[in-house]
């Protein structure tokens, strides 16, 4: 006879926080949102802490090289996601790690014999008005000087004349090399009243271009995930049939921590793949899942898993749960994997973060899947609205929306990750269609950033370890629930203040 759990599949739309106390040192500008990535003895430090408890979800739709660019500048981790060829996957993880804020790769460059017309072209496609001329015109040639819009005028100058006649040659420029750190860049470009600091390696190529008009772009993410080099963290996902080739490219390539990806993580193939990544590399942390309560965390806890994803179902975009009736409501899944994983450290002295992954309608869903016991979480649909995602933005009658695919769709074409049998999807687990259109990454987080900081504010809460243990949780009728929305007609138009 098959086992009945008596407890009523929750989700987050179920519960809502009670406040506590607020003490007088407890303020949004306080609260420390940093949260242990991968697994740690319990008392000492994680090798790898997320500066803010968001991840991106391992999916084409969302996993591109700049949206996780712009989530570790912002405090979180990208996986760029494993549907693609190893070699294209082990490339956009090289463009994270390769990427420094605030040293730019230039875009616009021409050689010193281009004509001025088609230097105006160059600018014009591109939109920047500072050209580094090189001796071969690209991005990484010997440095031969800069020419800026300001250096000549289409209508005052024979635009067939070369830019050679109109640059700033190198020897007149200030230099920097390739050892600059961005804060003596910064320090140069205010001392010396420069508009902009070449970068050179000992051969004179041009490596990167240093903008005053960055300066305060940067101070934008005072909270940046990064290593020991302050190169930017990236993660990148992985499956269980050809991670023996996928996994040492990564590594390569500089991946800072991997993650299997899997509809259904409790399996002997990803126990496997576990133990075979941990024998052969152990100096990776490497994640598994997903999972949907502690007897599944546990066994993934057991193979390596150095953090553990839970949700089976609850994606946005998901239909497993119509399609097989397999799932659990994410609510109930974290509880009682956060309450395995306090018990395996009791048990064995090792932390296993958890990661709740799916189910996240609301802002607010964020905040009660960390008091319930997630130590981050990971998000498809939410980060899909953004610019740095992949779909494509499309304008409709009420507005722009992006597109939005899940991996069980037939586009996604990932069909290694469900199992059907086969060599395609037998039927679909996902579905194909739009989100509305949200802007920058890193304005949109920051709102939800300030949400959560303001709602562990109410809790009494100044870290997130703290919220976990003194959190308190309410179940909600429908009736109550009904009561959180607004029940007036939200006004069309500002008010006029007189």
């Amino acid at each position: 006879m098959a086992q009945i759990i008596a407890e009523v599949s929750r989700t987050f739309n179920e519960f809502l926080l009670l406040p506590n106390r607020t003490r007088t040192n407890c303020s949004a500008a306080t609260v420390d949102l940093r949260t242990p990535l991968v697994r740690y003895v319990a008392g000492e430090a994680s090798a790898i802490e997320l500066q803010s408890p968001f991840t991106s979800a391992i999916m084409q739709a969302v996993g591109t090289p700049e949206l996780a660019i712009a989530l570790a500048r912002s405090g979180g981790l990208g996986f760029v996601h494993h549907n693609q060829a190893v070699r294209d996957q082990a490339a956009a993880v090289r463009q994270v790690k390769n990427f420094k804020a605030g040293f730019v790769t230039s875009d616009t460059n021409v050689r010193p014999d281009d004509s001025l017309g088609f230097l105006v072209d160059v600018m014009r496609r591109t939109g920047h008005s500072t050209a580094a001329v090189t001796h071969d015109g690209t991005a990484a040639g010997r440095l031969l000087g800069l020419v800026t819009s300001r250096d000549f005028h289409p209508q005052r100058h024979d635009v067939s004349g070369p830019v050679s006649g109109r640059m700033t040659a190198v020897a007149d420029l200030v230099r920097a090399g390739a050892d600059i750190t961005l804060s003596d860049a910064n320090a140069r470009l205010w001392d010396e009243r420069l508009d902009c600091l070449p970068v050179l390696d000992a051969a004179g190529h041009l490596q990167h271009l240093v903008f005053r008009s960055d300066y305060a772009d940067n101070k934008r993410f005072p909270h940046q995930t990064v290593d020991a080099a302050k190169r930017l963290r990236v993660g990148a996902g992985v499956n269980t049939h050809d991670y023996q080739e996928r996994v040492p490219a990564l590594l390569e390539a500089g991946v800072d921590a991997l993650c299997f990806d899997s509809s259904d993580g409790y399996s002997d193939w990803q126990a496997q793949a576990l133990s075979w990544v941990k024998k052969h590399y152990p100096e990776i942390p490497v994640g598994g899942g997903n999972v949907v309560d502690g007897e599944a965390f546990t066994f993934l806890a057991e193979a390596g898993a150095d953090f553990v994803k839970v949700g089976v179902g609850g994606g946005s975009i998901c239909i497993t749960r119509d399609q097989k009736g397999i799932g659990r409501g994410q609510a109930s899944a974290v509880l009682d994997v956060a309450a395995a994983r306090d018990a395996f450290r009791e048990r064995t002295g090792e932390y296993v973060p958890v990661c709740s992954d799916g189910g996240l309608v609301h802002d607010y869903h964020v905040a009660l899947a960390l008091a319930m016991g997630a130590d981050f979480v990971m998000m498809g649909r939410y980060f899909a609205r953004f610019d740095q995602a992949a779909g494509a933005k499309l304008p409709t009658r009420d507005g722009f929306v992006k597109e939005y695919w899940g991996e069980g769709s037939n586009r996604a074409r990932n069909w290694q990750r469900y199992g059907q049998g086969g060599q395609g999807l037998v039927f679909e687990e996902g579905v194909d269609g739009y989100v509305p259109y949200a802007g920058d990454l890193g304005e949109g987080l920051a709102q939800t950033v300030a949400k959560l900081r303001t709602t562990m504010v109410s809790c009494g809460s100044a870290t997130l370890p703290e919220f976990r243990s003194t959190a308190r949780l309410t179940l909600v009728s429908e009736q109550s629930f009904q009561e959180s929305h607004a029940s007036v007609t939200p006004r069309d138009t500002p008010a006029v203040l007189s």
